[in-house]
């Protein structure tokens, strides 16, 4: 086959009545005669199910036409006249959409000139949709962490618990085909390895991944994004300094200082061996220099470790500066001054309550105890000095009391006192007899204890004598010339 073939065919046949009608016409088209085109889709290369997809293909050459070409068993085809392109050469745009996932969306594009529509280019290198769903979405991260530099070894990994065939690495606004590979089993998961090495700044930018099955076209939901920045790209080099000091105490605060002498938008703070991204602050100017400060407040032993800092440009956000010196921040065991805690000054009382309701209520429960036993050891006394039988008897008659001498009262509240807590021999019975007023003013009586076992032993007791039951006992007449006898007192105690 040659472009000398390549044209529009008709037939027709000829009969005893005369030539037919001719047939259709049949193009024949020879490629492979130009350079290949490039086929690319914006925003994206990735769809969500449903959603629409611009693919442009485009060359340097300047072609008149453009065919795009999905592949299936119906090979479907669409042509668009070029337009100029942006950047040099021609190109045209195929809308295409809304993608389904029931059906694979692979496409190619040729390139030719008006006047041999029939002589294509050679095609372009295919691109298929990845047509994302609702599946569970994999994770996406790098074993050498999120900065990297030129010429290093950078691997990609795409993990998922979900048993998937095949994934894909997809960049965001490459617009080329996601990079794919079939399951590699990792300790229980299912994943894949992208190697991007050696590392080129080209290879700066936002990465994401999916995951697939063999029966079916339609892919996971995207993993998380990936960030991947390419340092020592830009010419100049940061300062990083930390206040107070590179040793510090756990609580205190810490401010890491980035500075650099030329224009930058951007700072980039970096932790050696972190898989987080790195921290971003807005470059300010002051004193003739752009710098950003990065607080650490208050700090923790999780922020001790090795930093870098860098530099960027927002033309190319992940083009990043040379690094800064590394700097080591050490980070000592808390400080013995009472300070705030790291999470607010009640964290610790929130999070030791329960200790504070414990020790209460065991203080409350030995307080209860103690004065139980007290009470308990006093009702124990009184039932030591008052015994069954011994009760004092109902004085049948008191007599007069002098309701005005406070000190009788006193004398009466000593008097049982005493009883109470003497504890004589049993056996004993104290007679007590009125002594005269004159010689006992104070109305007090002397008593006079005798027993039967001994009758050599007396016990004598201070009695108030308007308190003792009176009783009058037969006495002998008096005789003439002296005052008649008062009656006896007495008092019946039985002390045991």
């Amino acid at each position: 086959m040659t472009d000398v073939y390549a044209g529009r065919y008709l037939c027709s046949y000829r009969s005893p009545t005369g030539w037919s009608e001719p047939s259709d016409p049949l193009e024949l088209v020879v490629t492979g005669l130009h350079s290949k085109p490039s086929l690319i889709a914006t925003p994206s290369p990735v769809v969500t199910s449903g959603g629409n997809v611009t693919l442009q293909c485009g060359s340097w050459v300047g072609f008149d036409r453009f065919i795009l070409m999905k592949e299936g068993e119906r090979q479907t085809s669409w042509t668009r006249d070029s337009q100029p392109a942006p950047s040099g050469g021609s190109q045209a745009m195929f809308p295409v959409g809304p993608v389904t996932p029931s059906l694979r969306w692979t496409f190619r594009c040729y390139g030719c000139y008006s006047n041999t529509p029939q002589v294509w280019s050679l095609p372009s290198d295919p691109l298929e949709l990845v047509v994302s769903g609702v599946s569970g979405k994999p994770s996406l991260l790098s074993q050498q962490g999120p900065v990297v530099t030129s010429g290093q070894s950078l691997t990609l990994q795409c993990r998922s618990d979900v048993g998937y065939d095949r994934f894909a690495l997809s960049k965001e606004g490459a617009g080329d085909p996601p990079r794919r590979l079939g399951r590699q089993p990792h300790a229980g998961l299912s994943g894949a390895n992208f190697d991007l090495d050696p590392v080129r700044p080209s290879h700066g930018g936002r990465y994401t991944c999916y995951g697939g099955q063999n029966l079916s076209s339609e892919w996971s939901a995207p993993s998380d994004p990936l960030d991947i920045l390419v340092a020592g790209q830009l010419p100049y080099k940061p300062s990083l300094s930390v206040q107070p000091g590179p040793t510090v105490t756990s609580g205190e605060n810490v401010t890491l200082l980035c500075q650099l002498w030329s224009s930058v938008d951007t700072f980039l703070l970096s932790k050696e061996g972190a898989a987080d991204p790195p921290l971003r602050l807005r470059s300010k100017h002051r004193a003739g220099q752009h710098q950003a400060e990065f607080s650490m407040s208050p700090v923790t032993s999780a922020h001790g470790g090795t930093y870098r800092c860098y530099g960027l440009v927002s033309t190319s956000p992940y083009v990043l500066s040379q690094p800064s010196d590394p700097l080591e921040l050490l980070v000592n065991g808390p400080s013995t001054d009472p300070g705030p805690s790291p999470t607010g000054p009640s964290s610790t009382a929130g999070s030791h309550w329960y200790l504070y309701v414990l020790i209460g209520v065991s203080v409350a429960f030995v307080l209860l105890l103690g004065l139980l036993g007290l009470l308990l050891v006093r009702h124990r006394r009184r039932g030591k000095g008052r015994k069954p039988g011994a009760a004092d008897p109902e004085p049948k008659d008191r007599g007069l009391q002098d309701s005005s001498s406070s000190a009788a009262a006193d004398q009466e509240e000593s008097l049982y006192a005493a009883v109470q807590d003497t504890q004589p021999e049993e056996g004993v019975e104290l007679d007590h007899r009125q002594n005269a007023r004159d010689e006992d003013p104070q109305g007090l009586t002397r008593a006079q204890a005798a027993t039967s076992h001994a009758p050599s032993d007396v016990t004598y007791a201070q009695l108030n004598r308007l308190t003792l039951r009176r009783e009058t006992s037969a006495s002998p007449p008096s005789q003439p010339g002296k005052p008649p006898a008062e009656p006896n007192v007495y008092a019946a105690l039985a002390l045991r």
